[in-house]
Protein backbone atom coordinates (compact mmCIF):
# COMPACT_ATOMS: atom_id res chain seq x y z
CA UNK A 1 0.00 0.00 0.00
CA UNK A 2 1.84 2.93 -1.24
CA UNK A 3 1.00 6.11 0.86
CA UNK A 4 -0.42 9.65 -1.47
CA UNK A 5 1.39 12.35 0.43
CA UNK A 6 -0.49 15.07 0.97
CA UNK A 7 1.68 18.75 1.45
CA UNK A 8 -0.92 22.14 2.48
CA UNK A 9 0.39 22.53 5.80
CA UNK A 10 3.23 24.46 6.67
CA UNK A 11 3.00 23.72 10.81
CA UNK A 12 2.09 20.31 12.56
CA UNK A 13 -1.36 18.65 12.39
CA UNK A 14 -3.97 18.79 15.22
CA UNK A 15 -6.64 16.98 13.41
CA UNK A 16 -8.42 14.54 10.40
CA UNK A 17 -11.68 14.21 9.73
CA UNK A 18 -14.03 12.86 7.01
CA UNK A 19 -17.28 13.37 5.74
CA UNK A 20 -19.90 10.83 6.00
CA UNK A 21 -19.89 10.26 2.17
CA UNK A 22 -16.03 9.61 2.83
CA UNK A 23 -14.94 11.54 -0.43
CA UNK A 24 -13.76 14.33 1.65
CA UNK A 25 -10.99 14.91 4.13
CA UNK A 26 -10.46 17.97 6.26
CA UNK A 27 -7.24 18.96 8.09
CA UNK A 28 -6.50 21.17 10.52
CA UNK A 29 -3.32 22.25 11.75
CA UNK A 30 -1.45 25.10 13.44
CA UNK A 31 -0.76 27.05 10.54
CA UNK A 32 -4.20 29.14 10.87
CA UNK A 33 -5.77 27.80 7.11
CA UNK A 34 -8.11 24.25 7.45
CA UNK A 35 -7.88 22.35 4.24
CA UNK A 36 -10.33 20.28 2.54
CA UNK A 37 -9.15 17.54 0.35
CA UNK A 38 -10.59 14.95 -2.13
CA UNK A 39 -10.39 11.57 -0.15
CA UNK A 40 -9.25 9.12 -3.19
CA UNK A 41 -6.35 10.75 -4.91
CA UNK A 42 -5.35 13.16 -2.33
CA UNK A 43 -5.94 16.13 -4.11
CA UNK A 44 -6.31 19.81 -2.73
CA UNK A 45 -9.69 20.91 -2.71
CA UNK A 46 -9.39 24.12 -0.64
CA UNK A 47 -8.73 26.41 2.44
CA UNK A 48 -10.70 28.17 5.00
CA UNK A 49 -9.04 31.39 5.33
CA UNK A 50 -10.35 33.67 8.70
CA UNK A 51 -8.61 32.00 11.56
CA UNK A 52 -5.53 34.29 12.90
CA UNK A 53 -4.29 30.89 15.57
CA UNK A 54 -3.89 27.39 15.37
CA UNK A 55 -6.83 25.33 14.42
CA UNK A 56 -6.89 22.41 16.90
CA UNK A 57 -10.36 20.68 15.76
CA UNK A 58 -13.03 20.78 13.14
CA UNK A 59 -16.40 18.71 12.12
CA UNK A 60 -18.75 18.52 9.29
CA UNK A 61 -22.47 18.43 8.87
CA UNK A 62 -24.02 15.32 7.50
CA UNK A 63 -24.55 16.75 4.75
CA UNK A 64 -21.27 18.11 4.02
CA UNK A 65 -22.47 21.30 3.49
CA UNK A 66 -20.93 23.24 7.09
CA UNK A 67 -17.70 22.82 8.59
CA UNK A 68 -17.24 23.91 12.13
CA UNK A 69 -13.69 24.84 13.64
CA UNK A 70 -12.66 25.21 17.30
CA UNK A 71 -9.08 27.58 16.93
CA UNK A 72 -6.41 29.15 19.45
CA UNK A 73 -7.65 32.55 18.43
CA UNK A 74 -10.39 32.40 21.11
CA UNK A 75 -13.29 32.00 18.56
CA UNK A 76 -15.35 28.85 16.65
CA UNK A 77 -15.62 29.63 12.97
CA UNK A 78 -18.72 28.08 10.98
CA UNK A 79 -17.88 27.65 6.99
CA UNK A 80 -19.98 26.43 4.13
CA UNK A 81 -17.57 23.68 2.65
CA UNK A 82 -17.95 24.42 -0.61
CA UNK A 83 -17.37 27.81 -0.94
CA UNK A 84 -15.04 28.71 1.74
CA UNK A 85 -17.29 31.46 3.01
CA UNK A 86 -17.17 32.25 6.70
CA UNK A 87 -21.08 31.97 7.67
CA UNK A 88 -20.77 32.91 11.45
CA UNK A 89 -18.01 33.08 14.33
CA UNK A 90 -18.59 31.80 17.76
CA UNK A 91 -16.30 34.27 20.08
CA UNK A 92 -15.00 33.35 23.71
CA UNK A 93 -12.79 34.18 26.50
CA UNK A 94 -9.83 31.63 25.75
CA UNK A 95 -8.88 29.29 22.97
CA UNK A 96 -11.63 26.61 21.52
CA UNK A 97 -10.29 23.36 21.65
CA UNK A 98 -13.00 20.62 20.88
CA UNK A 99 -15.83 21.22 18.33
CA UNK A 100 -18.52 18.02 17.32
CA UNK A 101 -21.99 18.28 15.62
CA UNK A 102 -24.84 16.65 17.09
CA UNK A 103 -26.75 14.43 15.29
CA UNK A 104 -29.26 16.31 12.96
CA UNK A 105 -26.86 19.07 13.02
CA UNK A 106 -29.01 21.54 14.90
CA UNK A 107 -26.43 21.60 17.62
CA UNK A 108 -22.97 21.38 18.25
CA UNK A 109 -20.46 21.44 21.50
CA UNK A 110 -17.42 23.69 21.43
CA UNK A 111 -14.46 23.29 24.54
CA UNK A 112 -12.75 26.31 25.76
CA UNK A 113 -9.29 26.23 27.55
CA UNK A 114 -8.36 27.19 30.69
CA UNK A 115 -6.46 31.02 30.35
CA UNK A 116 -5.51 34.15 32.68
CA UNK A 117 -8.25 33.33 35.58
CA UNK A 118 -10.92 31.83 33.02
CA UNK A 119 -11.61 27.67 33.88
CA UNK A 120 -12.07 25.34 30.93
CA UNK A 121 -15.78 25.05 30.06
CA UNK A 122 -17.89 22.84 27.42
CA UNK A 123 -19.94 25.37 25.63
CA UNK A 124 -23.62 23.85 23.79
CA UNK A 125 -24.33 26.38 20.75
CA UNK A 126 -27.51 25.87 19.10
CA UNK A 127 -27.09 25.84 15.10
CA UNK A 128 -29.43 27.41 12.45
CA UNK A 129 -30.41 26.40 9.42
CA UNK A 130 -30.13 29.57 7.98
CA UNK A 131 -26.86 31.44 8.99
CA UNK A 132 -28.41 34.85 8.75
CA UNK A 133 -30.32 33.46 12.03
CA UNK A 134 -27.49 32.40 13.83
CA UNK A 135 -26.91 33.57 17.46
CA UNK A 136 -23.42 33.26 19.25
CA UNK A 137 -25.27 32.56 22.41
CA UNK A 138 -24.71 29.58 24.38
CA UNK A 139 -27.92 27.40 24.76
CA UNK A 140 -25.51 25.56 28.03
CA UNK A 141 -22.26 25.92 29.82
CA UNK A 142 -21.01 23.22 31.67
CA UNK A 143 -18.10 23.96 34.46
CA UNK A 144 -15.62 21.92 36.57
CA UNK A 145 -13.31 19.86 34.54
CA UNK A 146 -9.69 21.14 35.96
CA UNK A 147 -7.06 21.59 32.74
CA UNK A 148 -8.03 21.36 29.10
CA UNK A 149 -10.66 19.59 27.79
CA UNK A 150 -8.89 17.70 24.95
CA UNK A 151 -12.54 16.15 23.10
CA UNK A 152 -15.90 16.84 24.15
CA UNK A 153 -18.93 14.05 21.69
CA UNK A 154 -22.37 13.91 21.40
CA UNK A 155 -23.29 10.77 22.94
CA UNK A 156 -26.57 8.56 21.77
CA UNK A 157 -29.56 10.49 20.54
CA UNK A 158 -27.81 13.71 21.58
CA UNK A 159 -29.07 13.01 25.24
CA UNK A 160 -25.25 13.38 26.42
CA UNK A 161 -22.28 14.65 26.28
CA UNK A 162 -18.87 13.05 26.80
CA UNK A 163 -15.72 14.81 27.32
CA UNK A 164 -12.08 13.72 28.37
CA UNK A 165 -9.15 15.60 28.84
CA UNK A 166 -6.10 16.74 30.60
CA UNK A 167 -7.56 15.17 34.37
CA UNK A 168 -7.58 12.18 32.95
CA UNK A 169 -11.43 11.42 33.69
CA UNK A 170 -13.72 10.77 31.18
CA UNK A 171 -17.15 12.11 32.28
CA UNK A 172 -21.03 11.96 30.89
CA UNK A 173 -23.17 14.62 30.96
CA UNK A 174 -26.83 15.22 30.53
CA UNK A 175 -27.52 17.59 27.62
CA UNK A 176 -30.85 19.15 28.55
CA UNK A 177 -29.23 20.29 32.15
CA UNK A 178 -25.99 20.42 32.36
CA UNK A 179 -25.69 17.47 35.29
CA UNK A 180 -22.91 15.70 35.34
CA UNK A 181 -24.11 11.48 35.74
CA UNK A 182 -21.04 9.66 35.24
CA UNK A 183 -17.26 9.66 35.57
CA UNK A 184 -14.79 6.58 35.10
CA UNK A 185 -13.74 4.41 37.56
CA UNK A 186 -10.33 5.84 38.67
CA UNK A 187 -9.44 2.43 39.14
CA UNK A 188 -9.13 1.25 35.35
CA UNK A 189 -8.82 4.82 34.03
CA UNK A 190 -6.19 6.78 32.28
CA UNK A 191 -3.14 7.55 34.69
CA UNK A 192 -1.95 10.70 32.32
CA UNK A 193 -3.63 13.16 29.96
CA UNK A 194 -6.55 12.03 27.51
CA UNK A 195 -5.37 13.29 24.24
CA UNK A 196 -7.84 11.66 21.87
CA UNK A 197 -11.12 10.24 21.29
CA UNK A 198 -13.07 8.32 18.84
CA UNK A 199 -16.61 6.80 18.59
CA UNK A 200 -17.64 3.65 17.22
CA UNK A 201 -20.08 4.28 14.32
CA UNK A 202 -22.94 3.12 16.01
CA UNK A 203 -22.02 4.93 19.06
CA UNK A 204 -22.19 2.19 21.32
CA UNK A 205 -18.42 2.14 22.43
CA UNK A 206 -15.43 4.79 22.26
CA UNK A 207 -11.96 4.64 22.48
CA UNK A 208 -9.20 6.87 24.38
CA UNK A 209 -6.04 7.64 23.71
CA UNK A 210 -3.47 8.99 26.43
CA UNK A 211 0.10 10.10 27.13
CA UNK A 212 0.18 6.91 29.58
CA UNK A 213 0.40 4.77 26.77
CA UNK A 214 -2.35 2.87 26.37
CA UNK A 215 -5.49 3.18 24.68
CA UNK A 216 -8.62 2.02 26.29
CA UNK A 217 -12.30 1.07 24.76
CA UNK A 218 -15.24 2.23 27.11
CA UNK A 219 -19.08 1.53 26.63
CA UNK A 220 -20.65 4.58 26.13
CA UNK A 221 -24.04 3.95 28.29
CA UNK A 222 -22.30 2.39 30.99
CA UNK A 223 -18.49 4.04 31.20
CA UNK A 224 -17.28 0.44 31.81
CA UNK A 225 -13.72 -0.46 30.57
CA UNK A 226 -13.85 -3.39 27.71
CA UNK A 227 -10.45 -3.38 26.37
CA UNK A 228 -6.92 -1.90 27.19
CA UNK A 229 -4.07 -1.39 24.03
CA UNK A 230 -1.04 -1.12 25.99
CA UNK A 231 1.55 0.46 23.58
CA UNK A 232 5.66 2.14 24.20
CA UNK A 233 4.78 5.52 23.57
CA UNK A 234 2.29 8.26 24.29
CA UNK A 235 -0.79 7.70 22.41
CA UNK A 236 -1.70 11.20 20.76
CA UNK A 237 -4.58 10.19 18.23
CA UNK A 238 -7.30 6.71 18.40
CA UNK A 239 -9.46 5.67 15.39
CA UNK A 240 -11.36 2.83 14.78
CA UNK A 241 -12.21 0.84 11.51
CA UNK A 242 -15.86 1.01 10.57
CA UNK A 243 -15.50 -1.65 8.99
CA UNK A 244 -12.70 -4.64 10.48
CA UNK A 245 -12.25 -5.13 14.05
CA UNK A 246 -9.39 -2.67 14.48
CA UNK A 247 -8.02 0.12 16.28
CA UNK A 248 -4.86 2.33 15.35
CA UNK A 249 -2.93 4.29 17.57
CA UNK A 250 -0.48 6.98 17.13
CA UNK A 251 1.63 8.76 18.79
CA UNK A 252 5.55 9.30 19.40
CA UNK A 253 7.57 10.97 21.78
CA UNK A 254 7.83 14.26 23.14
CA UNK A 255 8.76 17.23 20.00
CA UNK A 256 11.60 17.95 22.36
CA UNK A 257 13.28 14.68 21.67
CA UNK A 258 12.05 13.80 18.01
CA UNK A 259 15.24 14.86 16.40
CA UNK A 260 17.65 12.13 18.22
CA UNK A 261 15.44 9.48 16.58
CA UNK A 262 15.83 8.25 12.89
CA UNK A 263 12.26 8.16 11.02
CA UNK A 264 13.00 4.73 10.03
CA UNK A 265 13.28 3.70 13.60
CA UNK A 266 9.17 3.19 13.63
CA UNK A 267 8.81 5.43 16.48
CA UNK A 268 6.47 7.33 14.17
CA UNK A 269 4.18 4.44 12.73
CA UNK A 270 0.67 4.07 13.19
CA UNK A 271 -0.15 0.93 15.12
CA UNK A 272 -2.77 -1.42 14.27
CA UNK A 273 -4.19 -3.42 17.21
CA UNK A 274 -7.16 -6.57 16.98
CA UNK A 275 -10.00 -4.47 19.02
CA UNK A 276 -11.00 -8.08 20.60
CA UNK A 277 -7.64 -9.80 21.30
CA UNK A 278 -5.53 -6.28 22.30
CA UNK A 279 -2.76 -7.75 19.58
CA UNK A 280 -0.82 -5.89 17.90
CA UNK A 281 -1.39 -6.93 14.08
CA UNK A 282 0.61 -4.60 12.08
CA UNK A 283 2.29 -0.85 11.41
CA UNK A 284 2.29 1.88 8.87
CA UNK A 285 5.64 3.93 8.98
CA UNK A 286 6.26 7.04 7.28
CA UNK A 287 5.99 10.00 9.33
CA UNK A 288 8.93 11.90 10.19
CA UNK A 289 7.43 12.93 13.78
CA UNK A 290 5.30 12.39 16.29
CA UNK A 291 1.30 11.34 14.77
CA UNK A 292 -0.90 13.99 15.75
CA UNK A 293 -4.07 12.75 14.07
CA UNK A 294 -5.75 9.84 12.54
CA UNK A 295 -9.24 9.03 10.93
CA UNK A 296 -10.64 5.96 8.88
CA UNK A 297 -12.73 6.44 5.57
CA UNK A 298 -16.25 6.00 6.68
CA UNK A 299 -15.75 2.99 4.05
CA UNK A 300 -12.95 1.75 6.28
CA UNK A 301 -11.11 0.63 3.00
CA UNK A 302 -8.50 3.68 3.82
CA UNK A 303 -7.22 5.71 6.32
CA UNK A 304 -5.20 8.92 6.85
CA UNK A 305 -2.75 9.91 9.27
CA UNK A 306 -1.24 13.69 10.09
CA UNK A 307 2.11 14.44 11.60
CA UNK A 308 3.89 16.63 13.49
CA UNK A 309 5.94 16.89 10.47
CA UNK A 310 3.08 18.75 8.74
CA UNK A 311 2.19 15.85 5.91
CA UNK A 312 -0.99 14.30 5.67
CA UNK A 313 -0.28 10.18 4.45
CA UNK A 314 -3.34 8.74 3.00
CA UNK A 315 -3.14 4.91 3.07
CA UNK A 316 -5.30 2.79 0.26
CA UNK A 317 -5.23 -0.60 1.91
CA UNK A 318 -4.10 -3.28 -0.05
CA UNK A 319 -6.85 -6.50 -0.21
CA UNK A 320 -4.73 -8.49 1.97
CA UNK A 321 -5.53 -6.19 4.68
CA UNK A 322 -9.23 -7.34 4.78
CA UNK A 323 -8.26 -11.10 5.65
CA UNK A 324 -5.54 -10.66 7.91
CA UNK A 325 -5.56 -13.53 10.51
CA UNK A 326 -4.45 -13.75 13.91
Amino acid sequence: MRPILMKGHERPLTFLKYNRDGDLLFSCAKDHNPTVWFADNGERLGTYRGHNGAVWCCDVSRDSARLITGSADQTAKLWNVQTGQQLFTFNFDSPARAVDFSVGDKLAVITTDPFMDVTSAIHVKRIAGDPEDQIGESALILKGPQGRINRAVWGPLNRTIISAGEDAVIRIWDSETGKLLKENDPEVGHKKTITSLAKSVDGSHFLTGSLDKSAKLWDTRTLTLIKTYVTERPVNAVAMSPLCDHVVLGGGQDASTVTTTDHRSGKFEAKFYDKILQEEIGGVKGHFGPINALAFNPDGKSFSSGGEDGYVRLHHFDSDYFHIKI
